[in-house]
């Protein structure tokens, strides 16, 4: 017979069957996968599927951020701790019923705590991935719009000079540091989530290029990237006519870059 799953058992055999496995947090992870699983034999195959390198946010089919349970579903990229630095960052820069872009969105997880934290703002979040558009449906309200396409391609054409926020968690690997990548990211992210071209800006730069069109007089473009890619980020936000400030979490290693569209001269 076996043991009960919340059991003290279970739960110190689980744990070290995942470090063994490699888990730096296992015992948290163990304790993530006992409340998860309906039966032990469910266990066991979310056990082996973690000790096989999957995800333990896609076995379980949710993450953490902000505060929030993010739904999420095989082949999205997982939210990383590191981005709710940005999605607070873009909650402080958005007014009650501003307008909001989660660009890049996967999950939806930037634009669902945008929901929750600021009043009646008009939300909509983009990615160009199938899978992170469903999976965003999942996490973003009504009247919220998760759309499909290309960055700015499926926006309607009425937001252009109207948005108070975009928020970019972009992809920034350079390509040939995919390779170097922790197997869970490596083989179950799909990879235009994480390939950032060959010095992983290749999106940053087209986002920031085209900002100024879409963002109104004062309004925000924000992208996380890293301390090694910062001051090219920050080249790439000067040269779309933005004024930058960098801000850093260092509990997290979080670095954000803000570009703020001037506003409009007035002339007499």
């Amino acid at each position: 017979m076996s043991a009960p799953m919340h059991s003290r058992p279970r739960q110190k055999s689980t744990t070290d069957v995942l470090r063994r496995a490699g888990c730096v947090f296992a015992e948290d992870e163990a304790r993530i996968l006992l409340n998860a699983a309906q039966s032990p034999a469910e266990l066991d195959v979310m056990i082996a599927r973690r000790v096989a390198g999957e995800p333990l946010e896609i076995i379980v089919g949710w993450a953490g951020f902000c505060g929030l349970r993010i739904v999420l579903e095989p082949g999205v990229f997982v939210p990383r701790r590191r981005t709710e630095f940005l999605a607070r960052q873009a909650c402080s820069l958005t007014a009650p019923g501003g307008v909001a872009v989660d660009l890049c969105c996967g999950s939806g997880a930037v634009g669902a705590v945008l929901q929750a934290n600021v009043p009646a703002i008009e939300l909509y979040a983009v990615d160009i991935e199938p899978a992170a558009v469903h999976c965003a449906r999942r996490n973003i309200a009504a009247p919220g719009q998760v759309l499909a396409g290309d960055l700015y391609d499926p926006l309607p054409t009425q937001l252009r000079g109207r948005i108070d926020v975009i928020a970019a968690n972009a992809p920034y690997v350079p390509t040939d540091s995919i390779r170097l990548m922790p197997p869970e990211a490596r083989l179950h992210e799909p990879r235009v989530s994480l390939d950032g071209g060959v010095d992983g800006l290749d999106i940053q730069r087209r986002i920031a290029d085209e900002a100024a069109t879409w963002l109104k007089p004062g309004g925000h473009l924000l992208v996380e990237t890293s301390n090694e890619q910062v001051d090219r980020t920050v080249e790439s936000f000067t040269h779309g006519g933005l004024l930058v400030k960098i801000s850093a979490h260092d509990a997290t290693s979080s670095t954000v870059v803000t570009g703020t569209k001037p506003a409009a001269r007035v002339t007499y």
